[in-house]
């Protein structure tokens, strides 16, 4: 019989460790090790060195094989499609996560009412709630008569044994991963060990069966999803939710999709009567001017496929000499704030040493696009002359920090998108490729040039 080796899990990263230590050596976390007595000794080479005993054939396909793709169940609600890359596929495995409270629960229970009304069998299994409170949530969202199946339990072979004996559904939503227990292993719900082993029977049971589950996640205070890394890895999805609580305004984003694409976003606005969709997203992130002011300039970031034209604002502060200046920043990079005034200062011959500088994406959303470091550039050179850009004009392109200006992908979609919205104007690199814009362009070969024009030079 094989000998139990006793190993010790990090409950915050699920790093493993021989021994147990007060701090993780992985994520330096303190008393965070746990005992996994699941862990059996590895058996010598000699004794398997015989790999052909006790196998399978496996059959293997060609990539031009006649197969037919998996299948896809549109929700209905767009915008969630859209980050699913045209709705869940038939034996795929989802995992949600987000801050609690941000709707996460709300937005699954629209979906899977969406889905049993339009004739899909779904399922429901809570392990934070009881049935009774999931269903009157969904009276209170107007959604009391829809067929879906709800129950509440936390043991993954009462849920497996449910529905291995009758028909599989075709959508099974598990809230939340965190509150299932296995026993097949030793632990408390929530545990490293715990939550891969019920992670991994429920995606045995999708692939088997067909069932497209989704997994509810929690989330750590850095949000990111709370247990083993291995368990996005396992998973075919991941989406993020994310939104303030305080604010109205939520994001799903698609993290890691294995049948669309990633960095997809769908828009949602929390109301009375639960999560509704945001066809034109721009709209939210864009401040209402009839005239110009300074610090401000629009950007047309990019999410996957979709542009979305948010604004940003740059306030700079003179403070009296010794004073230590502050640098904050809301919605974007900070060390790629410091390389922006770095550039200025070394390139244009601009002196931010004495200012206090703020900058903030408006409307709580956050620009990891490259392309807006012209848009940063132009708003902090707009906040220190105190000389507004133009009400009509969009900028974007990355700043190298040589004080070139570099062309960016998709050029055109950006354009686009401000065209819609009532943009004439372009700020963009000299060397863009960008036929047929239909807005009028300026482009700067280098950020200085682009100063000395902010600044009527």
């Amino acid at each position: 019989m094989a000998k139990l080796q006793k190993r010790y899990v990090c409950q915050t990263c699920g790093s493993v460790s021989s021994k147990w230590a007060g701090q993780c050596a992985d994520c330096g976390e303190w008393n965070t090790l746990v005992e996994d007595a699941g862990a059996v000794a590895a058996t010598p080479f000699s004794a398997r060195h015989n790999l052909q005993s006790g196998g399978r054939a496996i059959q293997l396909a060609g990539l031009d094989a006649d197969i037919p793709l998996p299948a896809r169940m549109a929700t209905g609600i767009a915008e969630f499609d859209r980050a699913l890359g045209g709705g869940f596929v038939e034996g795929s495995a989802t995992l949600i996560g987000g801050d609690p409270g941000i709707g996460k629960s709300t937005l699954l229970l629209q979906a899977a009412a969406k889905l049993a009304l339009a004739g899909r069998h779904v399922a429901y299994v809570s392990g934070e709630e009881a049935a009774d409170q999931v269903r009157l949530r969904a009276r209170r969202l107007g959604l009391g008569n829809a067929p879906v199946q709800l129950a509440a339990a936390t043991s993954v072979r009462d849920i497996l044994t449910t529905f291995g004996t009758t028909s599989p559904p075709d959508l099974l939503v598990i809230d939340s991963i965190q509150t299932m227990h296995s026993d097949l292993i030793e632990g408390a719900p929530g545990t490293v060990s715990q939550v891969r082993a019920s992670a991994g029977e429920l995606i045995r049971f999708a692939k088997e069966r067909g069932t497209a589950v989704v997994l509810v996640g929690h989330v750590t205070k850095d949000g990111s999803i709370a247990g083993p890394r291995v368990m996005e890895h396992m998973v075919d999805t991941v989406l993020a939710f994310e939104g303030e609580r305080s604010h109205q305004y939520r994001i799903l984003r698609a993290i890691k999709n294995r049948f669309g694409g990633t960095d997809e976003i769908g828009v949602f606005a929390m109301e009375t009567m639960g999560l509704s969709e945001i066809a034109n997203p721009s709209s939210l992130f864009l401040t209402a001017r009839d005239e110009g002011v300074t610090g401000t300039v629009v950007f047309p970031a990019l999410e996957g496929t979709r542009p979305v034209l948010v604004e940003v604002q740059a306030l700079v502060v003179r403070l009296a000499s010794g004073a230590t200046p502050r640098r904050a920043v809301v919605g974007w990079d900070s060390g790629r704030l410091a390389m922006i005034l770095a550039v200025l200062e070394a390139r244009c011959g601009l002196s931010f040493s004495t200012c206090e500088v703020y900058l903030n994406i408006a409307g709580g959303y956050r620009v990891t696009d490259p392309a807006a470091d012209l848009a940063v550039a132009a708003a902090l050179v707009s906040a220190l002359s105190e000389r507004a850009v133009a009400l009509d004009a969009i900028a974007f392109g990355e700043i190298a920090l040589s004080g070139e200006v570099r062309p960016v992908a998709h050029a055109a979609l950006r354009m686009k998108e401000a065209g819609k919205l009532g943009f004439g104007r372009a700020i963009l690199p000299a060397t863009q490729n960008a036929d047929d814009a239909g807005l009028a362009l300026q482009g700067f070969r280098t950020l200085a040039a682009l100063v000395d024009h902010l600044l009527g030079r």
